[in-house]
């Protein structure tokens, strides 16, 4: 069978899912300190699902850099089944978060009137930014699993 780059059990698996770890670390970092993110409900949304993503990705890390060093990728069909199911249920779950709070970081930066300190609608931005990017990778890497599922 051939192996997929990207796949559960590779190195560049690995590697997408330390991105999602750390690009979701700092998208709740960014939102979380030295702001006021429960005011607005899109942001607090944003907030709860990278808490999610955050150790679902971290655990799948770990798993992808044991397989990585005993050379022994996970090719079983059931656990295969659920990290495809969860990645693409998270993956939903980030898209829709971060187009969320993307949205109402552009009301808060396009209103007539002092809405937001220009440092704190800065560090949404960035924060909404982190989410896509994470939802990227976490988009690919559910993708990778899923081409090499049917061959299984």
């Amino acid at each position: 069978m051939d192996e997929v780059p990207g796949s559960t059990g590779t190195s560049a698996g690995f590697a997408l899912r330390l991105g999602q770890t750390i690009f979701s670390s700092a998208s709740l970092l960014f939102m979380s300190f030295g702001v006021q993110f429960y005011s607005y409900t899109s942001f607090c949304f944003l907030v709860t699902i990278m808490g999610l993503v955050i150790p679902w990705s971290f655990a799948l890390a770990l798993l992808d850099g044991y397989s990585v060093l005993v050379t022994n990728p996970i090719r079983q069909k059931g656990i295969l089944f659920i990290i495809v199911i969860g990645d693409w249920l998270l993956s939903t779950l980030t898209l829709g978060a971060a187009s969320s709070a993307a949205a109402v970081v552009d009301v808060l930066l396009t209103a007539d009137g002092a809405v937001c300190l220009p440092k704190i609608c800065s560090r949404y931005l960035i924060s909404t930014i982190f989410a896509f990017l994470s939802w990227f990778l976490s988009m690919a890497s559910s993708l990778f699993n899923l081409w090499i599922l049917p061959s299984l």
